[in-house]
Order: structure tokens, then C-alpha cells, then sequence
């Protein structure tokens, strides 16, 4: 598939949080129940798939048989070496292509549907990253997400949002915990479908980063513009 010009080969590099992400992510994996939930983000998809900020690859052993292709946009160079490394072993075609998801190096209306998994918390800017994915993805095309997010309570959320102005943003490679995945959705033109709450991992002391929502949405159908394209 032609691809759109990227800005740079290597347009975020984050040396000590990306070793430190491929050591600890495999176990999270199996300790906090991370790998069954991957499952769940991918189960029944089918055709091509664009998954934004693929890490290191993690998910790339759970995409169904009914997946034709795999296009992964991951734009830090250690984790995209290891998601090169993964995709050669996945049970369906991936191609691993840098790029950043406010600038996705692929043709419109190209997928049947996108995944996000754990990184609207990271990108630069997250309504764009979203209007470039329903740029994309088919009319009618389906968006999994399985994404951290604010805590509902009153003083956890005052703690995310301290630590989004302070260090968690540089010490965590960007990542923000105050952040409402599903708000943004729905406001970027998807229509939200089904998705459930929960904690990951499982504690008694909720951690900064540990509300997850995850579930589906879908692009509309082809219709008349949407006003808020870019």
C-alpha cells in the first residue's frame, strides 16, 4: 500500500522509558491480566487493520485469522525494532511502518477498522490523532480501544492531574493519566458503541494509570462532511 510521506523515521525517541516498557509490559502481560483483555480488544476483527502506536508488539499474537493485513504505526525507534521482531512472529501479515498518529502515513478510507491500546494517553494531540484515524478508516469501519484514563473520583483525579503537570509526563514517555478516552471519541465523529470500566490491575489502591475503558466504536456511514473535519 503507497504510503503518505512521513516527517521523520524516528519522530519520538524515549530511551529509558522504552527499556523499561519492553521489560516490564510482557509481565504485566501475565501478572495483571493484561493479555486476556488484548484478546478481548481484538476478538472478531477482520480485513485490514491499522493499529496506532503498536509499542512493542504485544498485541500483534492475538489479531484473529480474519485479519488480512496489519498496518502498525509505531514512531519510537527501540519499540518499533521489537514490533518488527514480533510481527515476524504473528499468525497474520504486519507490517510495521514508522509515523506518528497526528500525521498517519496511509491513504483515506484505507481500513476496515483501527485499534488503539494504551496510547491516547501519550500522543501529542489527541483530537488530531482521532480525526486521523476516522480519515482512514471506512465508512461504516469499526475503532477497538482498550485505553487508561480519568478516575471518577473526586481526589484521585485531582492526583492525575497533579501528576500530569509535573513529572508522570516525562518519567512515563509522555503519557498523561487524566486524559477521557471516551469523550474524545465520540467529540472526534465516532459513535461510541459498547465498552466497560475496570481496573487494571486489580488493587485495593488505585494507581495513577490504572482505570481502562475498554470497548468499540464505529465511524458513520457515508453521509455529508462532518463539520469538525480538519
Amino acid at each position: 500500500m503507497p504510503l503518505r510521506p512521513s516527517p521523520s523515521n524516528d519522530p519520538v525517541h524515549h530511551p529509558v522509558f522504552s527499556r523499561v516498557y519492553a521489560a516490564l509490559s510482557p509481565r504485566l502481560d501475565v501478572r495483571a491480566g493484561v493479555a486476556a483483555h488484548r484478546r478481548e480488544l481484538l476478538a472478531g476483527l477482520s480485513g485490514r487493520v491499522i493499529e496506532i502506536g503498536a509499542g512493542n508488539g504485544l498485541n500483534f499474537a492475538y489479531y484473529p485469522e480474519t485479519v488480512s493485513e496489519v498496518v502498525a504505526i509505531e514512531p519510537e525507534r527501540r519499540l518499533r525494532r521489537l514490533a518488527v521482531e514480533a510481527a515476524v512472529r504473528a499468525g497474520v501479515p504486519v507490517d510495521v511502518v514508522p509515523g506518528t498518529a497526528e500525521a498517519l502515513p496511509v491513504k483515506s478510507e484505507a481500513f476496515d477498522a483501527a485499534v488503539l491500546s494504551m496510547v491516547l494517553c501519550s500522543v501529542r494531540d489527541v483530537r488530531r490523532s482521532l480525526m486521523e484515524l476516522r480519515r482512514v478508516v471506512k465508512p461504516g469501519g469499526e475503532l477497538r480501544f482498550f485505553e487508561h484514563g480519568r478516575a471518577s473520583g473526586r481526589v484521585p483525579a485531582a492526583a492525575q492531574r497533579i501528576l500530569d503537570a509535573t513529572v508522570w509526563p516525562t518519567l512515563c514517555g509522555g503519557c498523561h493519566t487524566a486524559r477521557d478516552p471516551l469523550r474524545s471519541i465520540s467529540a472526534a465523529g465516532f459513535e461510541v458503541g459498547a465498552y466497560r470500566r475496570l481496573r487494571v490491575p486489580e488493587s485495593r489502591i488505585p494507581l495513577p494509570a490504572s482505570v481502562f475503558v475498554l470497548g468499540t466504536a464505529r465511524r458513520p456511514a457515508a453521509g455529508p462532511e462532518d463539520p469538525r473535519s480538519p
